[in-house]
């Protein structure tokens, strides 16, 4: 009686102990199990994630078409300026055709010894001016007196002479036309394409010059026209 309650106590506690120890192999391997799977989890997320980011990388065919686009239209643009402008330069005509004035032609005296003597003045128009003088005969005095008001002889003369470049014209002035010895003495001369030009030119004289009903002669392109004598 007493061998058989000592072989079942004995099975209780085997079966006791293999409870616990079937327990305890429990709690041991959830934790390590738990971080596997989150460890799974995880790499599987990252690996999508990778997957995803290199589909974003890709250049999109919309995106080229859009540069090329612009590219194309930026180089229509710029074609279309130059066009513009290039036409604009053609058409730009100003200074050609106008009536020369005084300021803008440039000026130089020199004395001549022919015909009692005289100056002879080069009228040039300045660099980058094209104008014709319409008016054949220039207004000349010394001094603002009337007694110094050079009246025209009507020698030479072409109308009109386009001036430009290199092109000249030629005036000659007698300060003098008496036979006796009255005068007034100048050291300067005015001169102005037309009588009415609100800007007319003082010339230094080569020489003084002592003045008596003066004259002057038309504009040419010859000097040899312009020596000035009373017909």
């Amino acid at each position: 009686m007493r061998s058989r309650l000592a072989a079942r106590s004995a099975r209780l506690v085997l079966a006791a102990a293999a409870v616990t120890a079937l327990a305890a192999t429990t709690t041991a391997c959830g934790p390590e199990d738990n971080g596997a799977a989150d460890s799974a989890a995880s790499a599987s997320t990252g690996s999508g994630g990778g997957s995803d980011n290199s589909s974003s990388d890709t250049p999109s065919t919309s995106g080229s078409d859009s540069s090329s686009s612009n590219s194309n239209s930026n180089s229509n643009s710029n074609s279309s300026g130059s066009t513009d402008k290039a036409g604009s330069g053609n058409g730009d005509k100003s200074g050609y055709g106008q009536s020369c004035g005084t300021n803008d032609l440039d000026f130089t005296v020199t004395s001549e010894t022919q015909a009692g003597g005289y100056y002879l003045v080069t009228a040039k128009a300045k660099s980058g001016i094209t104008c014709y003088l319409d008016v054949n005969t220039p207004s000349v005095s010394f001094g603002s007196d009337a007694d110094g008001v050079a009246s025209p002889v009507g020698q030479g003369g072409e109308d009109p002479i386009k001036l430009t470049g290199s092109a000249v014209a030629y005036t000659g002035i007698s300060p003098k036309t008496t036979n006796n010895d009255s005068g007034v003495e100048f050291e300067n001369v005015i001169i102005a394409t037309t009588e009415d030009d609100p800007d007319p030119a003082e010339l230094k004289l080569p020489d003084p010059a002592t003045v008596d009903k003066p004259i002057v002669t038309n504009w040419s392109t010859n000097s040899s026209e312009t020596v000035p004598v009373i017909v």
